[in-house]
């Protein structure tokens, strides 16, 4: 899916803003024909979460509408018009001037409709999106469901995973225009020859015969022509002397794409391509063909008023203190985060591994059940393949975080585990094949839970493991934990003989708390525990990362076991106020070679 674009032949109109909005528990809006106005609306702004801006919402997981009015430039007459909805959570419907015009299922990625045929063109647009978020059991991610984490956390809302259920239109809603004759989608991949770059370009048009592609690196140009069959065509340019995108030089060439002829064009859209490779081999990460390790972090989008509504000024901060720690990557824990991060990471060479919100996944209710969620994951990964496929920063896809096998809480209690069910291995070969199949110039991965089977990381090209160590298991004891974590290592290793990754480690920690020796909740509890962990991941060669939980404090359901509903693992507060372990970290990983095992780049 294209990024929407202001250029010579398409137009952009942000609609972002204050929007009329009505919650509706009875769920009768639709019926009441609310699409056409709310007889009862307050403001709420757009993007944003509706939890944190009114009291009595914060724990509102019902149906809500959103309407706004707009006016189309008279001069997009004869264009074709597109709604297109950042991100909805968790379902949605569409109205324009009255007409429902699409729906959508699942959170964190972007939809978009076809709205020509209904747009006025002498008063407003009334545009409505009815969204809403009910926690239920077969949704990916679950709520209400029994078993795995709801277990012991028994959280409110009631979660099944550890982040809060933020609701709303959390980012920007457009409308844009493109000509008729339009390009629909463009599929960039590029390979290493030496010391010439090859980018293939795959465009796919309506009712187009012909075009071209010119690639930029200031002066030089590289131009290929394109003949269309089927609506499709494809053409190669050879880059000599490239220069390959990386952390240490994210260098972007840029492509554009246009219908027709260099000097008519019917079409034209541009994007920016980073040359790189990414491939494993034996028990190394390879970025352009030379070994690398990644150090980061799990995040979240999550910050105070705004909750996981799109903020670009936290983006650029985000950004700067990642380079600030010496810091080359991260996860989009647990869910696929907004298109301008993404960008950004392409332009300050930051690695992401790129994850649906298959998080805390079990396989409870019956084949039905299972059916259901493993359609919906291979929605969420094909949209999101879809959606991010051009970013040279995402390197990995991860298909899920820390599914609950159906003895989990055996296993917790140490338990001789069950053998692995030939179904559920089966439910994550569907992904990992889909991944492959839609995009072969990636790795998969899945993140395993501590004490989960060993068999679903099996087809991932890299084994990612959560492991709270010091933490949840042999608490208050750091140097007890360190040593089963090497042992678990070792063994896993052994067992896996690929390239492994601690996606999440790390401790609860109140800022301003201290205590001498360390305990648990302070600050210098949980230095000692990040050290411990880098210590032993860089004594051991086919470590090929490390990503502390998390970079920052962010917001949870209510439970017992996090205070003021926050989990407090963050090495910067939720202000982004740098703890002990954040400036450790710095002093850490900004040396060059810092906790990377022999023979790889940092």
């Amino acid at each position: 899916m294209l990024y929407p674009q202001q250029n010579d032949t398409r137009n952009l109109l942000d609609l972002s803003g204050i929007w009329d909005f009505q919650i509706d528990p009875d769920d009768a809006g639709e019926s009441q024909g609310w699409f056409n106005g709310l007889a009862a609306a307050r403001p709420m702004a757009v993007p944003s979460s509706w939890n944190d801006l009114y009291d009595d919402l914060r724990d509102y997981m019902g149906a809500a509408w959103y309407v706004t009015e707009s006016y189309a430039p008279t001069s997009w007459r004869g264009q074709r018009i597109v709604l297109r909805i950042g991100s909805a959570n968790y379902a949605a419907k569409v109205w324009v001037n009255g007409a429902p015009v699409g729906e959508h299922e699942g959170g964190h990625l972007p939809f978009e409709f076809d709205v020509t045929r209904h747009m006025r063109w002498d008063a407003p647009n009334v545009i409505a999106i009815r969204v809403e978020n009910h926690l239920q059991p077969n949704r990916v991610p679950a709520g209400n469901a029994q078993g795995g984490l709801a277990m012991f956390m028994r959280n409110f809302p009631a979660t099944t995973y550890d982040f809060f259920p933020y609701c709303g239109l959390h980012r920007a809603v457009y409308l844009y225009s493109t000509p008729p004759i339009h390009i629909e989608d463009i599929t960039v991949s590029t390979e290493i020859d030496g010391a010439t770059g090859l980018v293939t370009v795959d465009v796919v048009a309506s009712n187009a015969s012909n075009g071209a592609l010119h690639l930029r690196n200031g002066e030089t140009q590289w131009r290929g022509l394109l003949q269309f069959t089927n609506g499709r065509a494809q053409a190669q340019l050879a880059v000599d002397n490239a220069r390959f995108w990386s952390p240490d030089d994210p260098f972007l060439y840029e492509l554009s794409v246009l219908l027709g002829e260099d000097d008519a064009p019917q079409d034209r859209y541009r994007l920016d391509v980073g040359i790189r490779t990414v491939a494993v081999a034996g028990d190394k990460l390879l970025l352009n063909g030379r070994p690398i390790f990644l150090k980061g972090f799990g995040k979240h989008e999550d910050f105070a008023v705004c909750g996981r509504g799109a903020f670009t000024p936290l983006i650029v901060k985000d950004y700067a203190l990642l380079k600030w720690i010496g810091a080359n990557s991260f996860r989009t824990a647990h869910y696929p985060y907004d298109e301008e991060q993404m960008r950004m990471a392409d332009r300050e060479g930051i690695l992401i591994i790129d994850e649906i919100p298959n998080v805390s996944l079990q396989f409870a209710g019956g084949d039905d059940a299972v059916a259901e969620r493993l359609r919906m994951c291979q929605q969420q990964m094909h949209e999101l393949i879809a959606r991010d496929k051009n970013h040279p920063s995402v390197i990995m896809w991860s298909i899920a975080n820390e599914p609950m096998p159906p003895d989990m809480m055996k296993r917790f209690a140490g338990g001789e585990p069950e053998p692995v069910d030939p179904k559920t291995t089966a439910f994550f070969q569907t992904l990992y094949d889909l991944c492959r199949q839609e995009d072969p110039t990636r790795l998969v991965t899945l993140v395993g839970v501590m004490g989960g089977p060993v068999e679903w990381m099996e087809a991932a090209d890299v084994a990612c493991i959560n492991r709270y160590y010091g933490w949840y298991a042999q608490s208050g004891q750091p140097d007890a934990g360190q040593q089963v974590l090497e042992q678990e290592l070792d063994a896993l290793y052994a067992q896996l003989g690929k390239p492994m990754l601690i996606t999440e480690f790390g401790a609860d920690t109140i800022a301003g708390s201290h205590s001498h020796p360390p305990e648990m909740w302070s600050e210098e509890y949980q230095v000692d525990l990040i050290r411990r962990y880098l210590d032993s991941a860089a004594a051991r060669p086919f470590m090929a990362g490390m990503h502390i939980w998390n970079f920052a404090d962010f917001k949870t359901a209510q439970a017992t076991m996090r205070a003021n509903g926050m989990n407090y693992k963050g090495v910067f507060t939720r202000a982004r106020q740098p703890k002990m372990a954040a400036h450790f970290l710095r002093e850490r990983w900004t040396q060059p070679g810092s906790d990377v095992p022999g023979g790889m780049a940092g």
